[in-house]
């Protein structure tokens, strides 16, 4: 029996990650199952574990208690708090269906990873510099551009689902990025992309065959069991197809701090799952 972290991407590859540092990769195709037993218990922040072992609730895709969710986020970038950061970082354009664009910063150091954790099918960088500057300009950009700073998992489910081709999501891109250059102010604190690199992760996340959704687990439960072939896995989202031939997501935000243990045998699917009829992909969401 092992407690589970959650889903990292591990040089542009997913791997689930369990406490002390164990990993399984994650191959498309290959057959996973699992069954959760006991209660779901805080994970902690910043590598320290919850000082009380706090039950969380099955639905959250934190995982982490309301202390130590306060204590992740006051040290995040995000927070503003880290305003001493030496590191450089990347301001992005980031890709996730049509229409469905956002403005978004990470550290350099990083590269891609951000990207891949979000699920973005393809991104270009805009430009690069210290973090206070970054900051700046992803609040300057998404004002001028009129896209958001976040967008749902949900809605990035649908629309990964049946994608234009390459070309047309490249396209999208550069288009933006055109319109981006074209905002004045930014370019003075950072050092900007001179021209746009667009990079698709369709490939990558193997979206080629995500062809529907029919359910997406929307809890995790004891007693209850997950078992089917990975389709695809983007961002934290496992797109897997169970036995009697559903296309079930697991957003896998939702197993960390559960103990998790073989479920071989088990039924395909047994966790609370919101179902999607065929056809009617917007009904989920």
């Amino acid at each position: 029996m092992t407690r589970a972290v959650g889903l990292r991407w591990q040089e542009r590859r997913p791997v689930l990650v369990w406490e002390r540092g164990r990993v399984s990769p994650l191959s498309y195709g290959r057959e996973i199952g699992f069954r959760a037993v006991g209660e779901r218990r805080c994970v902690g922040a910043r590598g320290r574990p919850c000082v009380v072992g706090a039950v969380v609730a099955g639905r959250s895709t934190g995982g982490r208690c309301a202390e130590c969710a306060r204590l992740d986020r006051a040290h995040s970038v995000a927070a503003d708090t880290a305003v001493e950061d030496p590191r450089t970082y990347r301001v992005y354009l980031a890709w996730f269906g049509p229409g469905m664009v956002k403005v978004g910063i990470t550290a350099e150091e990083r590269g891609d990873a951000r990207l891949l954790e979000q699920g973005a099918v393809a991104y270009t960088w805009l430009g690069r510099g210290p973090l206070m500057a970054a900051r700046r300009t992803e609040e300057v950009l998404g004002t001028a551009l009129g896209v958001p700073d976040r967008i749902p998992y949900a809605a990035k489910r649908a629309a990964r689902v049946r994608l234009p081709d390459a070309a047309d999501r490249a396209a999208e891109v550069v288009a933006l990025y055109r319109r981006a250059a074209g905002v004045p102010g930014w370019g003075e604190t950072l050092e900007r992309a001179a021209e746009p690199r667009v990079v698709d992760h369709a490939e990558v996340f193997n979206l080629g065959r995500v062809d529907a959704v029919d359910g997406v687990v929307s809890e995790l439960v004891a007693g209850g069991s997950v078992r089917g072939a990975v389709v695809a896995v983007a961002g934290p989202d496992l797109h897997l197809l169970t036995g009697d031939g559903r296309r079930v997501v697991l957003d896998t935000r939702l197993i960390s701090g559960w103990d998790l243990v073989p479920g071989d045998g088990e039924d395909d699917v047994t966790m609370p799952v919101v179902r999607t009829p065929r056809g009617e992909q917007g009904g989920l969401f």
